[in-house]
């Protein structure tokens, strides 16, 4: 299993912040675990759940591959050394034997495709987001209605399997993925950013926790991650953000969490990343409540 996202000791120093999301009870499995690591059996399997339950599955890998999302709520999904947070209109592709987890924000309304290591043949084989098409979501929502039964021999069934399939190999990709670096210093440093998004110091402060000079970590941590130190940090307050709101915080309450001493600056930042107010990622009854 990839332990990319077992968080190594705390850096001396940094500020405590509240209790990561992932603390919440986990629900029980959409499919039995046995069945996901099995090679063998129907082409796809796919499940569904409307009971507006959190959801928090720690890192594990399965033979088959997984297309999962959420009809209602938003999760942040980890995939090997990546992280997205993931709304309604994406999907996220996983394909067999890669490191997973998940944790769901708010009320939780999903559905999870399983398919056999055959079926994949053809299909990305990198974790992926996805733009979810109504077509797609149909054809889950029809194969999750056929339960335990695994008659996929029925020639609509296999229509609707091909369906899926068809899906996955065109849709367009969406969503960019924070990548953690792989270096164990600089992996400690990007978890404490994304932990503790308030911590403001600048990079020669982080430069001296991590024991690097700070020309040496600004360049290899752009050279793991593909991004600057502050660009990264931009990137994990704006997960942190939608996280906070989808559970249902207060705009107000996640500016201040997130370091902002000015509640406009923080709603012109997410605007201008995100093309909504932060208020539209709240779920409905609190919009309706603020």
């Amino acid at each position: 299993m990839n332990t990319a996202f077992q968080p190594p000791a705390p850096l001396t120093g940094v500020r405590p912040g509240p209790a990561p999301a992932s603390s919440c009870a986990p629900g029980a499995p959409l499919l039995a675990p046995e069945r996901a690591r099995a090679r063998g059996g129907p082409r796809l399997i796919a499940v569904a759940r409307q009971d507006g339950a959190l959801r928090h599955t720690a890192m594990h890998e399965h033979a088959r591959g997984q297309l999962l999302g959420a009809w209602q709520g938003l999760l942040t999904v980890y995939a090997a050394d990546q992280q997205w947070v993931v709304p309604s209109q994406h999907a996220v592709w996983i394909p067999p034997g890669h490191p997973h987890g998940l944790r769901s924000h708010g009320p939780y309304a999903g559905y999870s495709a399983y398919l056999s290591p055959a079926a994949c043949a053809g299909l990305p084989q990198r974790p992926c987001v996805l733009q979810a098409s109504s077509l797609l979501l149909a054809a889950i929502e029809r194969a999750a209605s056929w339960g335990e039964d695994d008659d996929t021999a029925d020639p609509a069934r296999r229509r609707i399997v091909e369906v899926i399939r068809d899906e996955i190999r065109s849709l367009p990709h969406a969503g960019v993925a924070l990548v953690l670096p792989r270096d164990a210093r600089l992996q400690q440093l990007a978890l404490a950013l994304s932990d503790h998004p308030a911590d403001t110091r600048p990079l020669q402060a982080w430069a001296a926790a991590v024991g690097m000079a700070p020309r040496t970590l600004a360049r290899r941590f752009l050279a793991e991650t593909g991004l600057p130190v502050g660009a990264w940090r931009q990137r994990a307050r704006l997960m942190r953000a939608q996280e906070m709101l989808a559970a249902g915080a207060a705009v107000t309450t996640v500016a201040l969490e997130l370091g902002y001493d000015n509640v406009s600056a923080f709603i012109a930042m997410f605007k201008r990343e995100l093309g909504a107010t932060p208020g539209r990622f709240r779920p409905r009854a609190d919009r309706q409540a603020d």
